[in-house]
């Protein structure tokens, strides 16, 4: 994807990680960061604090991953690290986003067969969940606030939406099947709307 920064001849250059180590530990860190919710930490991390991506560059790879087999931030990984490195920027990020993660679960997975049975360790592990919750429920107003640049009425947008949470919450319906009817339909309106 093209950096719409660029496309201004007075814009400064963006961003962008300086070698495969850079790439490493960064996702590393955004890993260790996002436990159980990385999507809001891999956010701030890549569009605010770094400056590697625009808000809308991070929405279009975001979709992208999503429609990946695999978990979502592990894709979202892939696209960016090929983004800058082409293989083995996606490599170095793959690497980063799994590799000092899982020792910390066997770890933790240790520790918690050990200690399942504590109450303290129950209500801490509830509190995480709500956090957790929140930052998801953040990310994606942030997330939206960007809608009104897209070509497409921001109420047929917001219908469709609600279409996909009242699928998915409400009627259970299959994710495949949600994304190829609603994903397929707004492919279809935007690209009638950019037609010349």
């Amino acid at each position: 994807m093209s950096n719409r920064s660029d496309s201004s001849p007075d814009a400064s250059p963006q961003p962008r990680p300086r070698s495969l180590t850079e790439l490493f530990v960064a996702f590393t860190v955004l890993a260790l960061q996002g436990f159980g919710g990385v999507l809001p930490v891999v956010q701030r991390e890549m569009v605010e604090r770094r400056r590697w991506m625009t808000q809308e560059d991070f929405i279009e790879e975001w979709a992208l991953a999503q429609t990946m087999p695999g978990p979502n931030v592990v894709n979202l990984s892939l696209v960016i690290g090929n983004r800058y490195f082409g293989l083995r920027g996606a490599c170095a990020a793959l690497l980063g986003m799994l590799l000092v993660p899982s020792l910390v679960v066997l770890a933790l997975a240790t520790a918690y067969a050990r200690f399942a049975a504590n109450p303290h360790v129950a209500g801490a592990l509830r509190g995480m969940a709500a956090v957790t919750a929140g930052m998801i429920a953040a990310t994606g107003i942030k997330l939206a606030a960007s809608l009104h640049r897209h070509p497409l009425p921001l109420p047929l947008t917001a219908s469709v939406a609600v279409l996909a949470i009242v699928g998915l919450a409400f009627l259970r319906l299959p994710m495949l099947l949600v994304l190829a009817v609603l994903g397929g339909l707004g492919c279809v309106l935007t690209y009638r709307r950019l037609k010349p």
